[in-house]
């Protein structure tokens, strides 16, 4: 209506006009569009269309289901995860982990050239702490040739351990802070008792993310950077960016201020010298996006941030300190990609009875237990222990929960931590997809003479005939599967996809419920259903791999 008023037309003039226009585009996609009240265009798909457009899918259900690839394909850098050496990955490690694995999955499925990259925490000052505490307990942890054999024991107790000296002990926080000099300076023995920490560190992490299903994150931590951090104060001071400020030295940026009104600094070098992270990170950008592949740079088209939303004014400074300072060419994206907060089922921090923060493998130990009780209390006898096959579902049940609850909301809010409602079978939930998929695996079996025991053999691609308007619903529904994708890889909000999902599974429900596929009326008609199964279970399988969850065929 505003733009009939606009054009000064009547608003089915206006309605006229862009059916006139539309008329020769659509070709076989569309009916004749109608304009209905007041103005109002009405467009619908030929059943022709959907026909052929489902038989190509179907023709590609093992492969890309005919979604096309990306014509114009990018380096893509996507920064996610990045746990702390020497201490245990918690909840809040959960989002990133996950979130930014999705987002890497679905940029892949497209095209693009994507590296995975894990911003460790592998450095700062309680590392001269941590190195001068192994000094004393594992001094064989400083010498490089006997430091591989060390076994450092639980991490988490060893850094309290240091904690608690460096608290209390003077003596141990003046060794601690010379510590981090050395260590600094490229020390032997303080290099060789930090890389002791780091291996230690990556072998617990990696239990974390095999359980996760997460592949292929290289990690490249805050210590990689290390020798590009003068070069960028030097830029900065250069270009009258980095100024001196009570002895540090700080960049001023138009538009932030502190509560009171003042000028908010973004330091960039302390007045002791050392860095700070917003140093980390523009170095970080210009080996990201500046330097060529010659010169170890990754020269990125696009570079993602998956952090919580309380680091979004840390990034929008830093994204606007790297393009003042001509770190970051017009072409480059720089996206911080924020997520809200984990809560406890009362809404408030999710934490231990005894308020300490969870352990993302307790949590995720929990969530598989809890399956496989589940699994128990229908099998023949609950009290004996699962066999391999059913150990495996449980995991795959209470990891792709854990996954699924956190995907499915979007990403900006909190969310309440819930074992019951994420292992549910009611709802958008994981537990329901994956029951979904195996629903339809059991469908194709009966249909087709398999054996429940084997794994299925999906039928041969057949012609598609439309005799219901359920049919028509669920073709239409599955056709929009690049839309999503497309939609997805542009605002990177992973929960169109779980909502997707959902969509297309209560689509199938209702097509299962009005259209026999054993009983069809004509075998021309039961084949062409068979199909309608195939894509809407490769359908899921797709959407749910992109998730980083597999499924099964029986549940």
């Amino acid at each position: 209506m505003s733009l009939a008023k606009s054009a000064g037309l009547n608003p089915r003039e206006c309605a006229q006009k862009i059916v006139d226009g539309l008329r020769p585009l659509i070709g076989d996609i569309l009916e004749e569009p109608e304009i209905a009240g007041p103005g109002f265009i009405n467009l619908k798909f030929k059943d022709d269309y959907l026909s052929r457009a489902l038989k190509t899918m179907a023709d590609d259900a093992s492969g890309r289901l005919a979604v096309p690839q990306t014509t114009n394909k990018k380096k893509i850098v996507v920064d996610f995860s990045s746990p702390n050496i020497a201490k245990e990955m918690h909840v809040g490690h959960l989002r990133s982990t996950i979130i930014g694995d999705t987002l890497s999955n679905l940029l892949t499925f497209a095209g693009h050239d994507v590296l995975r990259l894990n911003h460790v925490g592998d450095w700062g000052t309680q590392f001269g702490m941590l190195v001068e505490h192994l000094r004393d307990e594992f001094p064989e942890a400083l010498n490089k040739e006997t430091s591989e054999n060390v076994d450092l024991g639980d991490l988490v107790t060893l850094y309290k351990a240091a904690k608690k000296r460096f608290d209390i002990d003077e003596d141990f926080k003046k060794r601690s802070r010379e510590g981090v000099v050395k260590l600094q300076a490229g020390d032997s023995e303080a290099l060789a008792a930090w890389e002791s920490l780091c291996a230690a560190s990556r072998v617990e992490y990696q239990k974390i993310y095999d359980l996760l299903n997460i592949e292929g994150l290289i990690e490249r931590g805050e210590s990689f950077y290390n020798p590009y951090l003068s070069g960028i104060i030097d830029d900065l001071e250069a270009k009258g960016l980095a100024v001196e400020s009570e002895g540090a030295t700080a960049v001023f940026l138009e538009g932030y201020t502190n509560r009171d009104g003042s000028p908010l600094p973004m330091l960039v070098r302390k007045s002791d010298g050392g860095f700070n992270y917003a140093t980390t990170d523009l170095a970080a950008i210009r080996h990201r996006v500046e330097l060529d592949r010659s010169e170890g740079g990754e020269k990125a088209d696009r570079v993602l941030y998956v952090t919580d939303a309380g680091q979004s004014q840390h990034f929008d400074m830093v994204f606007a300190a790297a393009k003042k300072a001509g770190l970051v060419p017009e072409s480059v994206s720089l996206e911080h990609v924020p997520f809200g907060l984990v809560q406890g089922e009362d809404g408030k921090k999710f934490a231990t009875r005894s308020g300490d923060t969870v352990k993302l493998r307790d949590l995720l130990d929990e969530a598989v237990r809890i399956a496989g009780e589940d699994i128990k209390s229908r099998i023949e006898n609950p009290y004996e222990e699962l066999s391999e096959a059913l150990a495996d579902v449980a995991k795959t049940v209470g990891i792709g929960a854990v996954k699924y609850a956190d995907l499915s909301m979007n990403r900006e809010s909190n969310y309440k931590f819930s074992y019951g409602r994420m292992l549910s079978l009611n709802g958008n939930t994981a537990p329901y997809m994956l029951y979904a998929y195996a629903r339809i695996c059991g469908i194709v079996r009966k249909a087709t003479g398999q054996m429940d025991t084997e794994k299925v053999v999906w039928p041969e691609a057949s012609d598609i005939i439309i005799s219901h308007d359920s049919e028509k619903q669920l073709i239409r529904n599955l056709v929009k599967l690049p839309d999503i994708l497309s939609e997805v890889e542009s605002d990177l909000y992973p929960n169109r996809l779980c909502d997707y999902l959902f969509e297309t599974s209560q689509k199938f429900n209702q097509f299962y419920e009005n259209c026999s596929v054993n009983n069809a009326e004509t075998l021309e008609l039961k084949a062409s259903r068979l199909s309608l199964c195939t894509v809407s279970a490769a359908t899921i399988k797709l959407l749910m791999s992109l998730l980083g969850i597999p499924v099964v065929e029986k549940l």
